[in-house]
């Protein structure tokens, strides 16, 4: 039978606010975040400020997992909900073996609730813009079929963002320096930014000097990847600097002025832990 009320499920990397999640009926598991004083659950009892004041005192907390449990109890909630579908879309497995953990729970649930889950291939607003536009397709009445064979695949691959970092220290430590090989130069304030490959991976795209040239570069490739598109969403976020997103929007919305939604984020604990504080992001989404 083909779901008719449907559902969405992501995980605590998604980097929605409190207020998007509960506006749009989003359901967020926690990844798992193990500090030096216990586990916490990232966005429920830890977020982006707690892992920079670690980083800073020279801890490197490690992430892991949301527990099977987690999910397993949201789909309960989901289906006590009247819910008779889900659209999960998930951190890259790139980054995280999560998109793997929830596919096989989807398959253990699949004679009583469809669950189809999507690797993002991204992260932060990469998944975030996605599940908001979802959001806006179901309340348009965007069927069940059309969803998952069409739209989130389009979406998904139409989604491009971007992120300065400050340091690679964090990647390095943690292991998921994928295929970055820029080299950030603390005394010569260099740079990198970092998208994501196609495989899930986060790879460099360009270096600058200053936060300045930062903002300015982060817009530029925004601008690229739109290209000629007409319909586009976008999206904005920071770790530890909200004033300087604010001026990232500012110049996003100056160059590309026509956008659907424009939505911010703030980074999550998690990918805090690898890319540290004082980070900016932009994003677009290609609609057409």
């Amino acid at each position: 039978m083909t779901p008719k009320k449907i559902a969405l499920l992501t995980d605590s990397c998604a980097d929605l606010s409190p207020e998007l999640i509960a506006e749009n009926h989003i359901y967020v598991v926690p990844l798992r975040i193990r500090c030096a004083d216990g586990e916490y659950a990232d966005g429920v009892d830890i977020r982006n400020d707690g892992i920079y004041a670690r980083l800073h005192a020279g801890e490197i907390p490690q992430t892991s997992l949301p527990a099977g449990e987690d999910f397993e109890k949201v789909l309960r909630q989901i289906a006590a909900a009247g819910y008779d579908g889900v659209i999960a879309v998930m951190l890259s497995s790139g980054l995280s073996g999560t998109y793997n953990l929830v596919r096989l729970i989807a398959e253990e649930c699949s004679g009583v609730l469809p669950v189809r889950v999507y690797d993002s291939l991204s992260g932060s607003l990469g998944m975030g813009m996605t599940l908001l536009q979802l959001a806006e397709d179901i309340r348009g009445c965007m069927g069940w079929e059309e969803l998952t064979e069409r739209r989130v695949p389009q979406l998904l691959r139409g989604a491009h963002a971007f992120f300065s970092v400050d340091t690679l220290e964090y990647l390095q430590k943690g292991g998921r320096i994928g295929k970055v090989t820029a080299t950030a130069g603390t005394l010569l304030q260099i740079k990198p930014l970092l998208t994501f490959a196609e495989d899930g991976q986060l790879q460099s795209v360009a270096k600058v000097r200053g936060r300045n040239q930062v903002k300015d570069k982060l817009v530029e490739l925004a601008v690229k990847a739109c290209g000629d598109h007409r319909r586009y969403n976008l999206a904005v976020a920071n770790g530890g600097d909200p004033e300087g997103m604010a001026a990232v929007r500012q110049k996003l919305t100056e160059a590309l002025p026509n956008c659907d939604h424009i939505w911010e984020g703030e980074i999550d604990g998690t990918l805090s832990v690898y890319i540290g504080d004082g980070v900016l992001g932009a994003a677009v989404q290609v609609l057409d």
